[in-house]
């Protein structure tokens, strides 16, 4: 139809329209993310235009990051979940409870400020997940330093039949020495592992995991060199602490040691940011962040974003580029079914909860 067959009145309330369409399609499209987690998403994530609108709307999004490094793999994800996310910050520092209720974990405890002995109490060592007979430099089960695997080789005698038992207690006295180490600046620190061919610098890998990690000082000024040296580098407001934990993965159970920092991103934001201390297997260094922001339009609801950073050598050599499709493929599909379950976890009704 032509304009000019319009009535008068009709055609004018037409442009009006028109233009209005015109105006609000030139104006900035109203987004439920507060403005600094939509630029985390968007710039320093690289989330695409098509994932933040399919966030909220409720769907769970993800993707890999691309490796600063051959043996690097990083993924984020996020999902809308409706509740609170300083109820899921106070969930977060009971990590016991936490990691037994999130995922298959044979056993998890906290360290105490500071650390001792009796923290280890609950963790048990079978011959499966540290067998330390015949444990030499360049060959043993378990990742440690040269100078602990030789101190374990002159001071177990493996005739005795208390001979597993005499070294589970020097591998957790060793694990404390590394975590007070760690917590104080003192000597005693793991910094590397001897445990294969190819020495492996713990230290100097999650160093380049931070570094490859900017979005840290985006979120908090300081952040980044905290996670890095946090008794070297305070940050003001943060909450830290060390949680063990021994977990099924692969072929054979592994003990890690994490240390956590909580801190406030701004008034509408929480970030935890999760660095690998220690792990007995498979993980050279690693990091992980998890960011609690506000729905902008609906304080009943928040955004969960998780990324994790993680460096294995296994990534390296023969082989590589087939282990990494492996490994990529596992991680989207777990990373998916993790914020999936969590966010039917944290939604459900009070009175279904276990």
């Amino acid at each position: 139809m032509r304009p000019d067959m319009l009535l008068p009145n009709a055609l004018a309330a037409l442009l009006a329209v028109a233009a209005a369409g015109v105006l609000g399609a030139s104006g900035p499209a109203r987004s439920d993310f507060q403005p600094e987690f939509d630029a985390l998403l968007s710039r320093d994530l690289g989330f695409s235009s098509g994932d933040l609108a399919d966030l909220e709307h409720g769907a769970i999004v993800r993707h890999m990051l691309t490796p600063t490094a051959p043996e690097e793999i990083g993924i984020a994800g996020a999902v809308r979940i409706r509740g609170t996310r300083q109820g899921l910050i106070a969930a977060y520092r009971d990590i016991v409870t936490f990691r037994k209720s999130a995922g298959p974990v044979l056993a998890v405890g906290r360290f105490n400020d500071p650390p001792r002995l009796s923290d280890l109490d609950s963790l048990t060592t079978t011959h499966e997940d540290v067998d330390l007979r015949g444990c030499k430099v360049g060959d043993c089960d378990i990742r440690l330093p040269s100078a602990a695997i030789e101190r374990i080789a002159g001071s177990v005698d493996w005739h005795r039949p208390d001979a597993d038992a005499q070294a589970s207690a020097l591998f957790k006295q060793i694990l404390l020495t590394h975590v007070q180490a760690y917590v104080t600046g003192g000597p005693g620190r793991i910094e590397r592992y001897d445990d294969g061919r190819t020495p492996i610098l713990t230290a100097r890998s999650a160093d380049a995991v931070i570094k490859a990690s900017p979005f840290l000082d985006a979120l908090k000024p300081g952040l980044a060199a905290h996670v890095q040296c946090a008794w070297s580098n305070p940050l003001e407001g943060a909450e830290d602490f060390l949680y063990w934990s021994k977990e099924k993965f692969a072929f054979a159970p592994f003990i890690s040691v994490t240390h956590v920092t909580i801190a406030a991103a701004g008034p509408h934001q929480t970030v935890a940011v999760n660095r690998d201390v220690y792990s007995s297997r498979y993980i050279d260094a690693a990091m992980s962040m998890m960011v609690a922001s506000d729905a902008a339009g609906d304080r009943g609801s928040y955004y969960l974003l998780y990324v994790n950073r993680s460096r294995a050598s296994a990534l390296r050599g023969p082989m590589a580029a087939l282990r990494r499709a492996i490994v990529e493929r596992k991680a989207r599909s777990s990373l998916e079914t993790h914020l999936r379950d969590l966010k039917a976890r944290i939604e459900a009704p009070a009175n279904s909860r276990p």
